[in-house]
């Protein structure tokens, strides 16, 4: 396919980027795994992206094995088209994954679609797709009642609302915020390209990444009808060219975290609960000193005891691994490279004893053991092949 200047889109310039340089439960409060030591696996979930050189067929789903963190086939949901990032509810009944494409039933539209889990085995059985009104749909949140869906559009720059009927099928579309604007950067900021929607501690306000116009906007959420509020006034202006893209709450909801994919930065804030304020407390280097390559920063997360942030490199291909302290602020531990290439999503499975790092542009996931105290980690020697992973979410195995 051809683009135009300005519909040079993301996957083309991460894959460029890529070979220049050699591109959630990620912290999914699963309380049950963290509580019961019985639990010995995992299910892992993990989208892909299914066109061009990839081999993917689909929603791969893994077994972890939480003694020694191997990783091991279970399932493959197959002819899903690109979907590159998921969520699934807070009661683990249902999955949603974007589609990230740029047209769907011709129009200028990526879309999400609704699977219901197996209780028994863990299996994904598809419900119905809807357009999410906007292209190249880049990631998904569900709120905590169920009942709404929400979907960042990159190329659409929007964040749209979709209610869950009772059987997990998703309705159409009962909201859309647009965003407008431009950046610093010619290349990727030439129109706003929201990248992630996640919502707080109490599911009062929802936080959207746009790397386009480098703002994270606040709205009110009401999770009665499922609109979204904007206030104007409730927004935060990244320094030019940082490009913030995902977000992360710790788990007081009162520190929380943005990865800036264009300039490799983190920034910690402050979080006003109540009045959905951000306020900026320090902006710290995602790279080594002396890393002169080409780099753009991907996903972030913090760990279920809350004392560690990381975040992911491309390009460096490497974990960088911080310290919280008791006023949020970061302090550095180490980087960590991933065994692969371009780890564009990572996951801490819910014990905090791993993280799995997804290595996009060389097919695989590789599994590293988390250090309770210290928080750096080391490799396990556990690796799957899994073609073209983007995204990892994580609950507990149903058999365990």
């Amino acid at each position: 396919m051809k683009y135009k200047k300005n519909d040079f889109n993301r996957r083309d310039f991460l894959t460029t980027i890529g070979g220049a340089a050699l591109l959630s439960l990620a912290n999914f409060g699963d309380v049950r795994a963290a509580e019961n030591k019985n639990v010995k696996e995992m299910l892992v979930y993990i989208g892909t992206y299914t066109s061009g050189k990839s081999k993917s067929e689909g929603i791969y789903i893994y077994k972890l094995n939480l003694l020694i963190g191997e990783l091991k086939p279970y399932k493959t949901i197959k002819n899903v088209v690109e979907p590159s990032f998921l969520a699934i509810d807070k009661q683990h009944r249902y999955l949603y994954a974007v589609n990230e494409t740029e047209k769907f039933e011709g129009k200028n539209s990526g879309a999400i679609s609704a699977f219901v889990i197996n209780q028994t085995d863990g299996d994904l059985q598809f419900l119905n797709k809807q357009p999410s009104l906007g292209g190249a749909p880049c990631h998904v949140s569900v709120s905590d009642n169920g009942k709404f869906v929400l979907v960042a559009n990159y190329l659409g720059g929007n964040v749209a609302v979709f209610p869950v009927e009772k059987d997990g099928k998703l309705g159409a579309s009962i909201d859309l915020e647009q965003h407008s604007g431009t950046g610093a950067n010619k290349d990727r900021q030439e129109a706003a390209h929201a990248h992630s929607i996640n919502f707080d501690k109490n599911n009062r306000y929802a936080v959207a990444c746009d790397l386009g116009i480098d703002k994270i906007l606040v709205y009110r959420f009401d999770s009665k009808t499922g609109k979204l509020e904007l206030n104007e006034q409730l927004f935060f202006q990244t320094r030019a060219g940082a490009g913030p893209r995902h977000f992360a709450f710790h788990q007081n909801g009162k520190s929380a975290f943005v990865i800036n994919e264009l300039d490799s930065t983190i920034t910690t804030f402050f979080y006003d609960g109540k009045q959905g304020t951000l306020k900026e407390i320090q902006t710290v280097p995602t790279l080594p000193a002396d890393f002169s390559g080409a780099n753009t920063c991907a996903d972030i997360h913090v760990s279920p005891n809350r004392k560690f942030l990381y975040g992911s490199n491309r390009g460096h291909d490497s974990i960088v691994s911080y310290r919280i302290d008791k006023k949020g602020k970061l302090e550095f531990i180490e980087h960590t490279l991933t065994g692969g290439k371009t780890p564009r999503n990572f996951a801490i499975d819910p014990t905090g004893k791993f993280l799995l790092a997804a290595n996009q542009n060389s097919d695989s996931i590789v599994v590293f053991r988390i250090d309770e105290k210290s928080g750096k980690l080391s490799a396990t020697g556990n690796t799957a092949q899994v073609p073209m992973p983007v995204c990892l979410k994580l609950i507990s195995d149903f058999s365990s």
